[in-house]
């Protein structure tokens, strides 16, 4: 009987210790179209991001390392663009949405931030569970532009961060 006790509790430690290294924000917009993420090795390094014309947000793609995710949605409009230093990180996603996310703005524990789109719509405020997490990668929906967008936030370990 102590061992199913014992059992209970180690598993019990173990699913807590995981769930505090990982976190998740749910989806944001209409959510219709097609499905993406974007995912790679290691920390995300940089990210793009293309408004169309000063209205809603038609694309982005994020850097892992030196290797450049593929872009989701559209190569279309006006980019802005934010590359990181090497102990810096994304702590925050926020923005507006409608039909589409009508503006992004990519927070950094460094308190640096990428900002794209028009502010209107309703707002939303992404951030993850665990105080040492950073974004690891998003996903959603897209369709003609960037329709939803979820966040993962994760605790990396120190030697997963170095640079491939």
């Amino acid at each position: 009987m102590h061992y199913i006790a014992l059992f209970a509790l180690l598993t019990g430690y173990v699913v807590a210790h995981e769930t505090a290294l990982y976190s998740f924000s749910p989806a944001v917009g209409s959510g219709s179209g097609s499905t993406y993420s974007i995912t790679g090795e290691g920390r995300i390094t940089a990210v793009r991001v293309w408004e169309y014309y000063n209205n809603y947000i038609y694309g982005f793609q994020f850097r892992y390392g030196f290797r450049w995710s593929p872009v989701v949605g559209y190569i279309s409009g006006q980019l802005q663009e934010i590359e990181f230093f090497d102990d810096e990180a994304i702590v925050q996603i926020s923005g507006k949405y409608s039909h589409y996310i009508q503006s992004l703005v990519f927070t950094t524990n460094k308190g640096r931030s990428l900002q794209a789109g028009q502010p209107s719509g309703h707002s939303f405020n992404m951030y993850p569970a665990h105080r040492d997490a950073e974004l690891r990668f998003i996903s959603g929906r897209v369709h003609g532009g960037i329709s939803s967008i979820e966040a993962h936030w994760v605790v990396l370990e120190s030697d997963s961060t170095a640079e491939h």
